[in-house]
């Protein structure tokens, strides 16, 4: 039996290794190196187009540095590589990209169970396969791939900023829906008229990332980001994303402009900055959204980003195990689902390739909970919910502890143990 893997980005590289290594035979198709998008030069396989950071290592006080030590547990191809490329980055892990792209490319092409096919591939392929063509896939098969979904395919991503409940000023902010509905569905965040302009001023002086040319005109039609909007006239917001009509707290005061903030999990431990989709750089992102009275101490569990991204509707689309609802032997994984960054990526494919495995030898795919962060992301992609958004590793979308800790320090290291426990466990189950 021959599993097809499309695509070897990260994703696909890490799917095609964790099959290999249990003994399965894989095609691992790729266009590289007879054609490239507009984002890739290399010609290895694993290129890491936009930065060589994967992010923290710090496990213990950082969800990305806590992902990576679950992808060493299972035994990561990314993980590896990272070790043996690493450039000095203090807390960081950082690699020599070239390098890091060489050494998971000839780990890959010379392993006896892979097969390395260098096409263009057009549609998704009949029997097991693994999609992981990542936020640039080639218009063909984007086009398959709407078909097989249902036309629910995304072009580009377009986020606004999350924060944590807990970091929110509850003295300076207050429940409710315009004219009264919709109950505790909202927390409203006023500013009065110094405070707006002030927070326009800022915001409009704010330093934004650089888009490649070929994202420009896609998604400013598509989403309007927010210091666009702003840069249309001052009060420009408050008849858009601030508009302060139909909000009054329970005192009955009315203010200039509002910022509304939505549950982005279902338990309520993480708010989406309602219209707030932005471009700009993420150091800007916290510097300016905090200006906002009721956001000053705002904990941000992922900034907001605007970029080519093609990624389906995975809540309706697929199974907990990166599979697709309606033709079960077709798996994706990596951005095209959901996950946002170059670690998340990769453990999807991990995880895409273990259940793969499972189905393959006529078993149940096991799913790694949501005290992990493998599991949590998993749970992201798969769950119910409106308006999906990609998304990265942080500590919101984990189970939260059984106890209070304030302290955030201590309350993430005890997030991290627990969930290095349970991945321990999560592949102690895998081997027996």
């Amino acid at each position: 039996m021959t599993v097809k893997i499309i695509g070897a980005g990260l994703a696909g590289a890490e799917a095609a290794f964790t099959l290999a290594e249990r003994g399965v035979s894989v095609e691992l198709y790729d266009m590289k190196p007879k054609n490239f998008t507009p984002a890739h030069s290399d010609k290895n396989f694993g290129e890491l187009v936009c930065s060589n950071s994967l992010k923290s290592n710090d496990v213990y006080g950082n969800a990305c540095g806590l992902l990576k030590e679950e992808m060493r547990i299972l035994g990561s191809l990314t993980m590896e590589a990272a070790a043996k490329t690493a450039v000095p980055a203090g807390g960081a892990l950082a690699v020599d990209r070239e390098k890091f792209a060489a050494y998971i490319t000839e780990k890959l092409t010379s392993h006896p169970n892979i097969k390395i096919v260098c096409k263009e591939v057009k549609t998704v392929p009949d029997g097991w396969c693994i999609v992981a063509t990542g936020p640039l896939t080639a218009d063909a098969l984007s086009s398959d791939i709407s078909r097989i979904c249902g036309g629910q395919l995304h072009f580009y991503d377009a986020s606004a900023p999350i924060i944590t409940r807990e970091s929110i000023d509850f003295d300076k902010a207050f429940f409710g829906d315009r004219y009264g509905k919709g109950g505790d569905d909202y927390v409203n965040c006023p500013l009065n008229k110094d405070e707006y302009e002030f927070f326009v001023t800022e915001l409009l002086k704010a330093e934004r990332a650089v888009l490649h040319d070929f994202e420009k005109r896609e998604i400013f039609e598509g989403c309007m980001p927010i210091e666009v909007m702003a840069s249309r006239g001052k009060e420009s917001l408050r008849f858009a994303n601030f508009k302060p009509v139909g909000l009054k707290d329970k005192d009955g005061n009315r203010f200039y402009a509002v910022l509304q903030l939505r549950k982005e999990t279902a338990d309520g431990g993480a708010y989406n900055l309602v219209g707030c989709q932005t471009n700009l750089k993420w150091g800007e992102q916290k510097r300016v959204f905090s200006l906002i009275p009721a956001l000053k101490n705002a904990e941000f569990l992922r900034y907001g980003v605007m970029h080519r991204n093609t990624f389906i509707n995975s809540p309706s689309c697929l199974n907990a195990d990166f599979s697709l609802k309606n033709s079960p032997q077709t798996f994706f994984a990596g951005q095209i689902t959901g996950v946002e960054g170059y670690v998340e990526s990769a453990a999807s494919g991990i995880m895409a390739a273990l259940h793969l495995y499972e189905k393959l030898n006529g078993r149940q795919p096991i799913i790694p909970d949501n005290t992990t962060v493998t599991g949590a992301l998993t749970a992201h992609i798969s769950g119910a919910t409106e308006n999906f958004q990609p998304m990265n590793a942080n500590f919101g979308i984990l189970k939260p502890l059984e106890i209070h800790i304030r302290d955030k320090k201590q309350r993430y290291a005890a997030l991290s143990e627990r969930a290095l426990a349970s991945i321990k466990i999560y592949k102690e189950v895998l081997n027996n």
